[in-house]
C-alpha cells in the first residue's frame, strides 16, 4: 500500500497525495535535500509525490568532495532509482563556485577540476543531467568569458568520453559580470564546443524575468519563446527552474520567490503548465522552503492546480 503523507496540523493547506502519476501529467517536482545521504533524496520526492527532482551531488558550496563516492553508495543510489516508481528524469545542480569564464588560470584550472569531479559524480549515480550557471568574465567582455567556457567544457568532455549524463548550461539573471543572462549567449557556447550532443539548456523562470525577458501574458510568453526556439530550440531544453521573482523585469537580480507571490505574478505559471511544448520538460522548484519543505507541498499543489 502506498504510504500516506499525513498534513501538518498547523500548516494551513493539505499536501498532495494523488496516487502514482499517470502519464499524462506533467513532469513536475522540485529540489530536494540529500541530508542523510544521496538515497534519501528519494524519500523526500516520495514524500512530495513528485515524478522528477533535482539534488547535489555534493556539497554544493565546497570545490570539491572530500571522497569519491564508493561502489555501494553508487550501487544503492541506482538501485533505489530503479525501484522508484515515478521515475522521471534526475537532475544535478553544479557547485555554486564554478566560474569556467574566468581568464584567470587558477579559478579556471580549479572550476575545470571540480565540474569535471561533479560529472563524473553524476554519472556513476545515472542522473541525467547536470546544470551549472556558465560563469562571469570579471572585467574581461563577454566574448572571452563565452570563449573559455567552451574551451573549458571541451576540456571536460575529452575526459569523459562515453559519459551519458548532459552538460546543461543554465540562463542567468545577469548579476555583475555574469554571461549566460542572453539566449545567444547560449547560442554561442552550444555553437563553440566540440561536442555540441553532449550539451542542454535549462531556464530559470526567476532568471529568464530578472534577464529582460517578459513571461506574464501570452503576448510576451509568445515573444520570449519564439526567440528560444529560433535560437536555441526545444529539443535542447531539458529542465525549467520554477521560480517566481522578488524583483522586477529587467532587474538582472536573482532572488527566487514562492509561486504567484512575486514579480513574474501566476498567469506566467499558467502558461507554463498549459504549454504542450513543456508537459515533458522537467519544471523543478528552487523556491525558498523550511525543513519540513512546507513551501514544496504549497507550491506544488498550486502549480497542479494550473493544469487546464
Amino acid at each position: 500500500m502506498k504510504e500516506q503523507v499525513k498534513p501538518d496540523p498547523s500548516s494551513p493547506f493539505i499536501p498532495h497525495s494523488s496516487p502514482i502519476i499517470p502519464l499524462t501529467e506533467p513532469l513536475l517536482g522540485a529540489h530536494v535535500s540529500t541530508a542523510g545521504g544521496l538515497v534519501t533524496a528519494f524519500d523526500r520526492a516520495q514524500k512530495l509525490d513528485i515524478n522528477t527532482f533535482q539534488l547535489f551531488v555534493k556539497n554544493n558550496k565546497q570545490w570539491f568532495a572530500p571522497a569519491e563516492l564508493t561502489d555501494d553508495e553508487s550501487a544503492a543510489f541506482r538501485a533505489r532509482r530503479k525501484a522508484w516508481k515515478k521515475n522521471g528524469p534526475l537532475v544535478a545542480h553544479a557547485c555554486y563556485l564554478l566560474n569556467l569564464g574566468s581568464s584567470n588560470p587558477e579559478i579556471q584550472k580549479k572550476s575545470r577540476d571540480s565540474y569535471l569531479q561533479e560529472l563524473s559524480r553524476a554519472n556513476t549515480l545515472g542522473i541525467d543531467h547536470l546544470v551549472f550557471h556558465p560563469g562571469s568574465h570579471g572585467g574581461d567582455g563577454e566574448e572571452s568569458a563565452i570563449r573559455n567556457i567552451a574551451m573549458a567544457l571541451d576540456w571536460v568532455h575529452e575526459r569523459t568520453d562515453g559519459f551519458t549524463t548532459k552538460s546543461v548550461l543554465e540562463i542567468t539573471a545577469g548579476q555583475g559580470t555574469s554571461v549566460g543572462n542572453r539566449f545567444e549567449h547560449l547560442e554561442q557556447i552550444i555553437a563553440l564546443v566540440q561536442q555540441p550532443e553532449r550539451m542542454a539548456v535549462c531556464l530559470d523562470t526567476c532568471h529568464l524575468f530578472a534577464a529582460g525577458y517578459d513571461l506574464r501574458d501570452q503576448a510576451a510568453w509568445d515573444k520570449t519563446f519564439a526567440e528560444f526556439e529560433s535560437r536555441i530550440g526545444f529539443d535542447k531544453l531539458v529542465c525549467v527552474h520554477t521560480n517566481d521573482s522578488k524583483k522586477g523585469l529587467g532587474s538582472r537580480v536573482d532572488r527566487h520567490e514562492q509561486i504567484g507571490e512575486g514579480e513574474i505574478g501566476i498567469e506566467a505559471f499558467r502558461l507554463l503548465m498549459n504549454d504542450r511544448r513543456f508537459k515533458n520538460i522537467p519544471k523543478i522548484l528552487e523556491t525558498p522552503k523550511d525543513e519540513a519543505m512546507t513551501e514544496d507541498y504549497r507550491n506544488l499543489a498550486l502549480l497542479r492546480g494550473l493544469v487546464a
